[in-house]
């Protein structure tokens, strides 16, 4: 069984690290305010509790017998992520979307296909069946949240920093080239 304080350390440092989800987040809270981005916390808790879920049941058993399903899996994640980019660089700094783009549904997606929830499933969470999984994911999604709302204040923190140069454009152009990064990073492991 895994230690708690163990287990709480390691989720909250691997949460708390730069990645897709939080890039995405900390832009929504630029663009939209804490209070505003708060939605894009569904989409984040639903896309680790669905994608932990996932590669814990299922590609996991999946990879066991054929280990092609997690390279097809990474840069299917890896794809997700330029494509994300894509879209954000082009409408950075626009108000045609709500949160300049960031919606609680890409917020899911990225989190689905985020290479921390394949982490978070085959080496933080214990290797317990899905019921004895639940303690676990109701303490995981406290920090969630709470690292989430870190992001979102960091992202209007910087917004609000009155800095002339950071525009909302230069935000979502800065978070595109992260989600690029760790495109790239995802697609080199699945391959290397």
């Amino acid at each position: 069984m895994v230690e708690w304080p163990l287990f709480l350390f390691a989720v909250l440092v691997l949460l708390a690290t730069p990645g897709p989800t939080n890039t995405l987040v900390a832009a929504g809270g630029a663009g939209r305010g804490v209070a505003g981005a708060m939605p894009l916390l569904i989409g984040e808790l639903a896309g680790y509790g669905l994608a932990i879920t996932f590669w814990t049941e299922i590609v996991g058993a999946a990879a066991s017998v054929q280990p092609s399903v997690l390279i097809v899996s990474k840069l299917a994640a890896s794809a997700f992520l330029v494509w994300s980019s894509v879209k954000l660089w082009k409408i950075a700094g626009t108000d045609c979307l709500p949160g300049n783009g960031i919606a609680v549904r890409r917020v899911f997606l990225t989190t689905l296909l985020n290479p921390k929830a394949l982490v978070l499933a085959f080496g933080i969470f214990p290797p317990v069946g899905f019921v004895s999984r639940l303690p676990y994911f109701a303490a995981f999604s406290v920090l969630v949240t709470v690292t989430a709302i870190g992001w979102m204040t960091f992202g209007a923190l910087l917004r609000r920093s009155g800095m002339e140069r950071l525009t909302l454009r230069g935000i979502d152009r800065i978070a595109a080239v992260v989600l690029t990064v760790f495109a790239v990073l995802v697609a080199l492991s699945a391959i290397g």
